[in-house]
């Protein structure tokens, strides 16, 4: 099944000159979204994971199902405020301004190994925040997860040696 083939392309959206990757499409058909979860897991089914963590609010989509698919726990990463209990946060630049991260800091135990997960992997800077929170707090980033990565923009590169998995690659911005 090409997932590719389920995303849509919005120019200008969020703003001009950025083409939003609306997955959407996908997530409302069931046999590509099944498709999707068991495709993100697959890769780290022999391994030991003990949280998958992503980012709000389309990395949750994703975040509890692949937990599940590899009996490991669900940690959310929220906008500052959202969380009730004591927090760490991080501030970090997008494809398009800057925003802060925030994980409750008894979220991720030492020693944890941790799958980060994501829908995009654009410029990097929130999976480079991610992986931060999680190191910060003692956890292991066994690898990050991507159902699309837009390569062309070198956010793999803000991940340094870590290792990445991308489902979806985009080499350029015409790419869906």
């Amino acid at each position: 099944m090409a997932l590719k083939d389920y995303i849509r392309s919005i120019p200008d959206f969020p703003t001009d000159g950025i083409v939003f990757r609306d997955i959407t499409t996908l997530l409302k058909e069931p046999e590509p979204l099944k498709a999707a979860v068991a495709a993100l897991a697959e890769p780290f089914a022999g391994e030991q994971i003990d949280q998958v963590v992503a980012a709000e609010a389309r990395g949750f989509i994703f975040g509890g199902a692949v937990a599940c698919a590899l009996n490991a726990g669900f940690v959310p990463i929220r906008k500052p405020g959202k969380l009730p209990a004591r927090t760490v946060e991080r501030i970090y630049e997008l494809e398009y301004g800057t925003d802060t991260l925030a994980v409750h800091e008894d979220a991720i135990k030492p020693g944890d190994r941790v799958l980060v997960l994501d829908d995009l992997l654009a410029t990097g800077g929130t999976a480079k925040a991610t992986c931060e929170l999680v190191e910060e707090l003692g956890g292991e980033v066994v690898a990050c997860v991507f159902l699309i990565e837009l390569s062309y923009l070198g956010g793999r590169e803000k991940l340094g040696d870590r290792r990445v998995v991308s489902l979806i690659d985009c080499p350029t911005e015409e790419d869906r």
